[in-house]
């Protein structure tokens, strides 16, 4: 009776967290008419959390991303981390949802492998200027590569941009950004190469933290790429015609850490691209 009953609770615990966890991706927000970036607006970032009551973590959540990246917080972490990277050229779809330009991929695209555990490649997409910062300095751009594991957990690989060369993966897909910019189509693109956005580093900053758009799902493992990348003026400014408001930015303001620690982790495999 009590190994059943035990049975029983461990199942309802781990039911309960697989439903839990499982629709943070697909519950990204695709429509922006319900909310927007304007500083003090009504439904710019301060008041995300009133306006839908799923959305009430983007208030009442204690692990919100983006946070600060600052030194003096993190902590080294002296082991290597088993990193691998499984991606492969397939079609995706740029669509313009707004308040971003997300390109989101079939599900031929691969998975990135940590610690033994996969996380199957669901979209790219685009932030200015960046959303987290490192020792309070903004960048230019900031992407996001979004993962979700079989069980519904995220992963989210962030890069930073400063201003400088012109980004390659951006430049494989400029003809198809300036077809979709300024409106809300979608574009099927064949054949994308997501390696080609170069998340493969030695050094990442890790946290617990959250999605950055309602409803801001906590529990999202994040891993922003250490170095800091370069892209043209041109590219960014391409990015930003998907903005509908008038503030300029889809970047939501920085979160308090609440304690969490940050992590510095070393990489331990190379690059795995499979054909």
């Amino acid at each position: 009776m009590i190994k059943l009953s035990f049975h029983v609770l461990f199942c309802s615990i781990f039911c309960a967290n697989l439903l839990f966890s499982r629709p943070a991706v697909s519950q990204e927000v695709d429509d922006e008419s319900g909310f927007n970036y304007e500083e003090g607006g009504k439904k710019g970032p301060a008041n995300w959390g009133d306006l839908k009551q799923e959305w009430h973590e983007c208030k009442t959540g204690r692990m919100q991303s983006p946070i600060d990246l600052l030194h003096k917080r993190v902590h080294i972490i002296p082991k290597f981390m088993d990193f691998k990277i499984h991606y492969k050229p397939t079609n995706a779809t740029l669509k313009n949802r707004g308040h971003d330009i997300m390109l989101k991929w079939s599900d031929e695209a691969g998975y990135i492998e940590i610690n033994g555990t996969q996380y199957f490649l669901k979209q790219f997409h685009w932030h200015s200027p960046s959303e987290h910062t490192i020792n309070g300095k903004k960048f230019a751009l900031e992407a996001h590569s979004v993962h979700q594991s079989q069980n519904g957990n995220i992963v989210v690989i962030g890069i930073l941009y400063r201003i400088g060369q012109p980004d390659y993966f951006l430049s494989t897909i400029k003809k198809h950004l300036e077809e979709i910019s300024e409106t809300n189509k979608s574009k099927v693109v064949n054949e994308i190469d997501p390696s080609l956005l170069e998340i493969q580093n030695s050094l990442y900053y890790r946290y617990n933290g959250s999605l950055t758009i309602p409803p801001c799902t906590q529990n999202v493992i994040w891993f922003i790429v250490k170095k800091v990348r370069s892209v043209a003026p041109y590219q960014v400014e391409l990015l930003r015609v998907a903005i509908h408001d008038d503030s300029n930015t889809n970047a939501r303001p920085l979160q308090p850490l609440n304690n969490r620690i940050i992590h510095l982790q070393f990489r331990s495999e190379c690059m795995e691209k499979e054909h």
